[in-house]
């Protein structure tokens, strides 16, 4: 029997659902259809890998490249040729095509826009499986390296889609499921960067292979994966026909005879093998799976037949190789032929998929997640809150006598009292001195990254937002490492004050976004995400782009860590809380209704806008001053708000100072583990506050779906 199936109504925001639709819309007919986008996309192709043979270190221009082909190139040329360059554009040829079908195979399983490798975090899951067996110095062959790549890129994706309810029938929400996705992606990342540096000499290489890179990849591998995703780009062909039903919903694939479970299943899987076989190949290569089928869904509603997965899916690889390849060559053109070995390609690409989803999140609606700043959260008795705050003071002295007696060189509680009365010995003294900054900048770190993360919460009114995610921190970071590397023997107050006017373009340039048509909560934490992938990403340009010396500064610095400071690196956040202080406690009770709406505070005569700024640009100062002692350190602003505010309620005159003694707890303990737990090489204290904070941030979301079920 034959069924006619209609489609469903379009939603209100045409990107935010990704299906691809069956019918032909009527308006397509007579528009140019997709073999004409095909054949422009292969032209542009090949003119890229014209350019991309043509670039590098050795002299072989478009004239030496036309007289290999012809044979009568010199042996060195041809060598250059073969052994080089040829190699690198096959490799891009093939990574491009298979993260842009991936992408679009993803998109359509979960019918979400916003779905990817990279959001997904197939990527970070494949990356860390790879990091994780070499960190046992076990050395694998390349297939069974793709093997476990993709095992690891399958369990990441599973547990992303668990988390964003888009497992079943792609109604989860498209930003759920990238705040599920980039929350597993950092605490893999965070948990990949501990075993590089625990096991720095079996993992050695890794670094660089993990940031992206084209350069790196072996003929022998090109050899072995390229029926491996020939492979798979022909499974999901197959199932075409299965993707189109998916894109009108589960109700249609029944009636059509499909099983719209296994066809989903089947596309994850296909896609995830995909992703797998990019990354053994040249690491992970950011947001191409997201941009390439994006752009091709774009044209779908002007050119006919190209919303069909026989048509999709193709095109999408295609046009993943033509992002890859002109990355590439975008890297050699702008910063020559020798950085172009040195640059990931990764982070060209990552660059432009940060504006990419900046884009599709300003098209977006706000439906789909639920995470209010729990404004209403119930209240506790004084009683109670004193109780909370002394045990917080307890607990956080005594974080702070083992934080001054624990390390690689242990101490008694006698030296302290000694050291503090001014009576230690120069072995005493000279511990004490380098090990008290440390912990005085943890303190005063934790705490103010905890306010800024409760004022950013509350502005917003996002349980979810801070200073890490919204890219604030990484505006300071860029800033600063730019002081870093070009200023060698910068003062702490120039890396301050760097930090500082970084840190407010970027919470400018996110708020700016988010508040035009109105402050929508979960477009605003999309908006940082990008941010906040486009800035790491340059990052690591200008990482890669420096002198060794300077580059291991900085990376310590980034890692968020509290080593070599001194007693000047306290200053920064403890200014920054001095002004920031009785600012806030001016507007303890503003802060309190614009965390409930908007129309409240109004009501009652206050400022909206002007206390917006003005508590806005106190979490920006905050925030730089913790950046600026400490470097960058993540979820800390994220999980003391919410620990203080299940502690003792809603109320800022109350949540503020337990979310700043939380904070400083969490860091000083951070620091006190990292320091000790391998004593005398060191964690970073921002890989374990991410360690911690990743899993905390997967439980708000998975908390939240729970309590929209019920």
């Amino acid at each position: 029997m034959t069924h006619t199936v209609k489609s469903p109504a379009p939603a209100a925001s045409p990107t935010a659902v990704a299906g691809a639709p069956l019918p032909v819309p009527a308006g397509t007919r007579g528009r140019p259809g997709a073999a004409l986008v095909a054949a422009a996309a292969l032209v542009v192709l090949a003119l890229f890998a014209v350019i991309h043979l043509t670039q590098g270190t050795a002299d072989v221009g478009p004239a030496e490249l036309l007289g290999v082909l012809a044979g009568n190139g010199s042996d060195q040329q041809s060598a250059v040729l073969l052994a080089s360059r040829i190699p690198r554009l096959l490799a891009g040829l093939l990574v491009g095509v298979a993260l842009g079908v991936a992408g679009a195979a993803l998109q359509s399983a979960t019918r979400n826009v916003l779905a990817s490798p990279d959001t997904l975090a197939v990527n970070a899951g494949a990356h860390f499986a790879i990091v994780a067996v070499a960190a046992f110095g076990i050395t694998l062959p390349s297939l069974l390296s793709g093997g476990l790549a993709f095992a690891g890129g399958l369990a990441a994706a599973l547990l992303v889609l668990a988390l964003s309810g888009a497992g079943g029938n792609g109604n989860g929400g498209p930003i759920r499921l990238v705040l599920a996705g980039t929350a597993l992606a950092l605490g893999l990342h965070s948990a990949t960067s501990a075993l590089l540096l625990l096991f720095s000499q079996e993992t050695t290489g890794l670094y660089a292979w993990g940031q992206g890179s084209l350069a790196q990849s072996r003929p022998d591998e090109l050899l072995q994966f390229t029926p491996v995703i020939l492979a798979a780009v022909a499974g999901l062909l197959i199932i075409g026909r299965r993707l189109d039903l998916l894109g009108l919903g589960d109700d249609a694939s029944r009636l059509a005879g499909a099983d719209p479970r296994l066809a989903r299943i089947t596309a994850v899987v296909l896609a995830v093998l995909l992703s797998a076989a990019a990354v053994t190949v040249s690491g992970p290569i950011g947001f191409v799976g997201l941009c390439a089928p994006a752009i091709v869904r774009l044209l779908a509603s002007r050119v006919r037949g190209l919303g069909r997965h026989r048509a999709l899916l193709p095109i999408s690889g295609l046009a993943g190789a033509v992002v890859v390849i002109g990355a590439d060559v975008v890297v050699r053109v702008v910063f020559g032929a020798q950085a172009g070995v040195e640059i990931p390609t990764g982070a060209v690409t990552t660059v432009f998929g940060a504006v990419f989803l900046v884009i599709l999140a300003l098209r977006m609606s706000d439906a789909g997640l639920s995470v209010a700043g729990d404004a209403l959260a119930r209240l506790r008795s004084r009683r109670f809150f004193l109780a909370v705050l002394v045990s917080l003071l307890v607990l956080l002295t005594g974080l702070l006598v083992a934080g001054a007696l624990l390390g690689d060189a242990k101490l008694l509680l006698g030296d302290l009292i000694n050291w503090l009365t001014g009576q230690s010995g120069n072995r005493v003294s000279a511990i004490m001195g380098t090990r008290m900054p440390r912990v005085l900048a943890a303190v005063l770190a934790g705490a103010a990254l905890a306010i800024a993360g409760a004022l950013i919460q509350a502005v917003s009114r996002n349980s979810l937002a801070e200073p890490g995610i919204l890219g604030v921190s990484g505006g300071g970071g860029l800033a600063a490492i730019i002081i870093i590397t070009t200023v060698p023997l910068a003062s702490s107050w120039l890396v301050t004050g760097s930090a500082l006017a970084g840190a407010a373009l970027a919470a400018a340039l996110v708020f700016g976004l988010a508040f035009r048509g109105g402050l929508q909560q979960n477009r605003l934490v999309l908006i940082g995400i990008g941010v906040s992938a486009g800035l790491a990403a340059l990052i690591t340009v200008l990482l890669v782009s420096t002198d060794p010396y300077n580059q291991t500064k900085a990376l310590t610095w980034l890692s968020g860590s509290t080593y070599g400071r001194n007693f000047a690196s306290v200053l920064p956040p403890l200014a920054a809380l001095a002004v920031a202080l009785p600012v806030l406690a001016g507007l303890r009770r503003d802060l309190d209704l614009i965390a409930v709406d908007d129309d409240s505070p109004r009501v009652l005569g206050i400022g909206l806008s002007g206390s917006r700024l003005v508590l806005l640009a106190t979490a920006v100062l905050l925030t730089a001053g913790a950046v600026s002692s400490v470097g960058v350190i993540a979820f800390v602003g994220l999980v003391a708000p919410h620990a203080a505010r299940s502690l003792v309620g809603a109320r800022h005159v109350r949540v503020l100072p337990v979310a700043a003694l939380i904070g400083a707890c969490t860091v000083v303990l951070a620091d006190l583990v990292g320091r000790t737990v391998i004593a005398p090489a060191q964690i970073p204290a921002g890989i374990m506050t991410a360690l911690v904070g990743a899993p905390y941030f997967v439980y708000l979301l998975w908390r939240s779906r729970v309590d929209r079920a019920s």
